[in-house]
């Protein structure tokens, strides 16, 4: 590959990592520690992650269990919980929080699907955009001690780049949304 096109495809690679970030944080009607990547806790006055400071676990298709190693984080990590955009109420025995998901109705699953479609679709302009970028810097290379013909492949191979990741975020969605919609 070219050096002028590793740029490119780093910004391709972080898009694709980003959209699977986001589809992981999508909960299906499965139990996936994944959603609480976001929930961060008060850990000593500092924003924590909750896999910091607890075991987490999944005993269950449909439930999270969080054991603290410090039982006095219980009501922090509860209190993190209740006010993010997870939607489900923990609840605790005084030593470990269970979160319950409920089963999904058809409505939900495929309002997540249409969200699933959006994210791709948002992954799919970014890199897009990221393509255009090439094109636009690699346009400015003509006169210069390039080629003619080595700008034309250089285009031609951010554009088999670009294809190959439209490929994956695709497939990523399709996956994601199997997923979703798998009762």
């Amino acid at each position: 590959m070219n050096e002028r096109l590793k740029v490119y495809e780093e910004k391709m690679t972080k898009t694709m990592a980003n959209l699977d970030g986001e589809l992981g944080s999508i909960r299906a009607g499965r139990a996936n520690p994944n959603v609480l990547n976001r929930i961060m806790v008060d850990y000593y006055g500092t924003p924590t992650p909750i896999q910091q400071v607890a075991n987490v676990s999944v005993p269950e298709a449909r439930m999270i269990q969080i054991q603290p190693w410090d039982k006095s984080m219980i009501k922090a990590i509860t209190k993190a919980i209740q006010t993010s955009d997870l939607g489900i109420n923990p609840n605790n025995d005084g030593s470990v929080i269970r979160l319950v998901f409920p089963e999904l109705t058809e409505e939900r699953r495929k309002e997540l699907v249409k969200d699933v479609k959006k994210k791709g679709e948002a992954a799919k302009v970014a890199v897009r955009n990221i393509r255009r970028d090439g094109n636009d810097s690699l346009k400015k290379l003509k006169g210069t001690d390039v080629s003619e013909d080595e700008i034309k492949d250089m285009e031609d191979e951010l554009q088999k780049m670009t294809d190959k990741y439209v490929k994956d975020i695709d497939k990523a969605v399709e996956v994601k949304s199997k997923e979703v919609m798998t009762v």
